[in-house]
């Protein structure tokens, strides 16, 4: 584990070398979260980390006691040694690492404005950069094409999606799974009991009079689950830091045509899609596909066909006609194949897996499917 971290951010200093910055900072902190502070060295939140072009990093925890315990770093420094201020704390960091005087030092893109600006005050010495596409893109792009660690993490997740689906289906064809309420903590229960930190996202439970929204307001409530009609659940799981992402759509009692068309449509449009999920096919490819065949039956999907995952629910590669056509699938990335129709006159229909691009082809890691109910 230790050289997997020290990989990571080594893989990140050769790029900062490259482009004349001489230490960056990561935040992870309530209302700036960054998943590149796990990333880099496994502690799981609340932390500033500094790392410099050599390598060299430093780990500043809110939590001293948990980085201790998680965190795959030679040098922790205490949050509260610098009375929880952040630019003390970062001041200290630069001073513990011997970044020269005149150095490019970047600090998150998301910075607001006016704490970027006491960030120049608080230190003349160094020139202090704030972009959005630099550093911390490179971080972000960087997370994009998992390594071996990751992809084990990655299905592990997938393993316990799939059985918490297997008995969902079980429980609601034998009538103990009621209610959205039900569906939700059954979920929660199942995935922690696994050894999961808990579900990636807020669990989406809709039965026919609220499917027709993307993702459902609220997020569940005590009504009938499934009803007679299109019901949706989306949920995912959070093993390691890594999430799942899946929707399953119940098909309960006798279908109206529109509704049979509709389910038909998104399962044409999956099955199109999925082939597409080729290492070197532009990202966008699949989702003019699907676009394509929406289109001939006159309708639309009100959103991307996918995205990453990862320490994110939501990360790069993003899965959508407009993304940019130099941009492809590369071996190692996982992201989501989710084509969606939605109607409130008869209920929406969405189906979603979490994909594994090999060299071989995609990979289905999760097995989420049209559930239909007598």
């Amino acid at each position: 584990m230790n050289t997997l971290f020290q990989k990571r951010r080594a893989d990140l200093a050769r790029w900062m070398a490259g482009n004349n910055v001489q230490a960056v900072v990561f935040e992870d902190t309530e209302g700036r979260r960054s998943p590149a502070v796990r990333y880099y060295t496994n502690h799981p939140e609340d932390a500033i980390l500094v790392i410099n072009n050599k390598a060299e990093a430093v780990l500043c925890p809110w939590d001293e006691n948990i980085a201790k315990q998680k965190a795959v770093i030679e040098t922790i420094v205490p949050y509260t040694k610098y009375d929880r201020t952040a630019i003390k704390a970062v001041g200290a960091l630069l001073k513990l690492l011997k970044v020269p005087e005149k150095s490019r030092v970047e600090i998150p893109s998301i910075t607001p404005y006016p704490v970027f600006l006491r960030y120049v005050e608080a230190f003349p010495q160094y020139d202090i950069l704030c972009k959005e596409e630099y550093t911390h893109h490179f971080a972000v792009e960087q997370r994009q094409v998992k390594d071996e660690y990751e992809i084990s993490c990655a299905r592990k997740a997938a393993e316990i999606t799939n059985r918490i689906i297997d008995t969902i289906e079980t429980q609601i064809k034998k009538g103990k799974i009621k209610t959205e309420t039900d569906a939700a903590l059954l979920i929660e229960k199942e995935c922690r009991a696994a050894g999961c930190e808990g579900t990636s996202f807020a669990t989406l439970a809709a039965g026919p009079s609220r499917s027709f929204g993307i993702h459902c307001f609220p997020n569940y409530t005590d009504a009938q689950f499934p009803a007679d009609g299109l019901s949706i659940l989306d949920f995912g799981v959070n093993y390691s830091g890594y999430a799942s992402d899946v929707t399953l759509t119940f098909a309960k009692g006798e279908l109206t045509e529109e509704q049979e068309k509709q389910i038909q449509l998104v399962e044409k449009a999956y099955d199109a899609a999925l082939h597409l999920y080729e290492k070197g096919v532009p990202l966008r490819t699949p989702a003019l596909k699907v676009d394509e065949i929406f289109a001939k039956a006159k309708r639309k999907m009100p959103h991307s066909l996918g995205h990453g995952m990862g320490l994110e629910i939501h990360e790069a590669p993003w899965i959508r006609a407009k993304t940019e056509p130099e941009k492809t699938f590369q071996t190692g990335m996982i992201a989501s194949l989710e084509p969606g129709l939605y109607d409130p006159a008869i209920g929406g229909c969405r189906l979603e897996n979490d994909i594994l691009i090999t060299d071989q082809g995609p990979e289905v890691l999760t097995r989420s499917r049209i559930i239909r109910i007598p």
